[in-house]
């Protein structure tokens, strides 16, 4: 087993008080101590971190790196545009190229983790995935290949399926179709379990499969919707048929914080970097997550890349400064809150003993636009260097 300490550096654990002057030490993948004057191992390999600031791996709650690549056309695996809009036996994790360059911009910026998603063309999708972003072989990578199902709301689905001339052109459409896939599913398990009772052979339907899981809450319904009236509409449908929600942009979110803080629904908010490409996105802006945490809700900034590349993930958490966010809830939104929205903060999104060694060093305030990421670190690994 290997011991590593950084000694001398400004660590911010995220979940306890900065540290001047601190050691970070960890073993092989897995943090072991943090803090000051605190004992190093006499077979640890030392490294002089005076200068250095260290916080958490960032987490990006809501991408499509690797699955849409941003130079060559045959890179674009996001959408299955279909006979069907509902597609969930689709995984995001079949689509993503390991290779793609997105993964080493993500480094470059400090990010070790990311949410991958299919597009939102579909009203389900598929279901999403969760990757460290590096390693030598995708598994190696991959938390949890399918870690929520991907449903879309307003816009997107309205467009493609018009322009084909097939169900949904409307609102009501989008809504129909995703429970009558839900309402299928329980019937499927209803109709699994009697056939297993009686001996009878079972015909597996693997879309159907993973709507059961979202049914028994196992995972999340991540929820693409921006337009207010959208992302009541998601919440309407989660709660009939008792979902697990999280919602993926949610422009208008601030016009729904009772609903939220009543609900305990928290939304990745972004890409706030873009432009109104559409209507549903008029209000964009970093107003919104700055309203919603200050109210309470949890809330992810994320880069949704392409639509940000994913290295300035650090420059969104910096915008919300700007606009009123305090420096400590900021970088909460790019680390901690990431990781308990995935549920993953067992593992990820702040510096703790226990935890993956996975952190960014920077040459000063990761939120300033001279700062430099010096290094990433995943699974204790030196992974990037700049």
């Amino acid at each position: 087993m290997a011991n590593f300490a950084i000694t001398n550096a400004t660590i911010y654990p995220v979940t306890s008080e900065p540290l001047e002057k601190g050691t970070l030490l960890w073993q092989d993948d897995k943090i072991t101590a943090l803090g000051i004057g605190i004992e190093i191992p006499e077979d640890a390999q030392r490294i002089d971190g005076t200068g250095w600031v260290i916080t958490p791996g960032f987490v990006d709650a809501h991408t499509h790196v690797g699955i849409q690549e941003e130079i060559y056309q045959e890179g674009d695996d996001l959408n299955e545009i279909a006979e069907s809009a509902v597609t969930p036996e689709m995984r995001a994790i079949d689509g993503i190229n390991p290779y793609d360059l997105a993964f080493m911009d993500a480094l470059s910026g400090g990010v070790t983790t990311v949410m991958i998603a299919p597009g939102s063309a579909n009203v389900i999708g598929g279901s999403i995935s969760i990757l460290k972003t590096a390693g030598t072989e995708l598994d190696q990578m991959v938390i949890d290949p399918e870690a929520g199902v991907k449903a879309a709301f307003g816009e997107n689905p309205k467009r493609v399926y018009s322009e084909l001339k097939k169900l949904p052109s409307t609102r009501m459409g989008i809504a129909a179709l995703l429970r009558q896939a839900l309402t299928e599913a329980q019937d499927y398990e209803m109709k699994k379990r009697k056939d297993e009772t009686d001996g009878e052979v079972v015909e597996r339907d693997l879309g159907l499969e993973l709507l059961v899981r979202l049914l028994n809450r196992e995972i999340p319904l991540r929820a693409h919707a921006h337009r207010a009236d959208d992302l009541h509409t998601a919440i309407r449908i989660a709660k009939e048929f008792n979902l697990d929600l999280v919602l993926e942009h949610g422009t208008e979110a601030g016009k729904m914080i009772p609903i939220l803080l009543r609900e305990n629904i928290p939304v990745v908010v972004g890409p706030s970097f873009a432009n109104r490409a559409k209507v549903e996105m008029k209000d964009i802006g970093w107003k919104t997550a700055v309203d919603l945490a200050e109210a309470g809700v949890t809330v992810a900034l994320i880069t949704d890349h392409g639509c940000t590349p994913i290295q300035y993930l650090s420059l969104c958490a910096a915008m919300t400064v700007r606009y009123g966010m305090t420096w400590h809830k900021a970088l909460e939104t790019i680390t901690i809150n990431p990781a308990r929205i995935m549920k993953l903060d067992h593992r990820l999104g702040s510096l703790e003993p226990g935890k993956d060694a996975d952190f960014a060093v920077f040459d000063g305030d990761p939120f300033h636009y001279r700062t430099r990421t010096r290094r990433t670190y995943v699974n204790g690994q030196l992974v990037w260097e700049g």
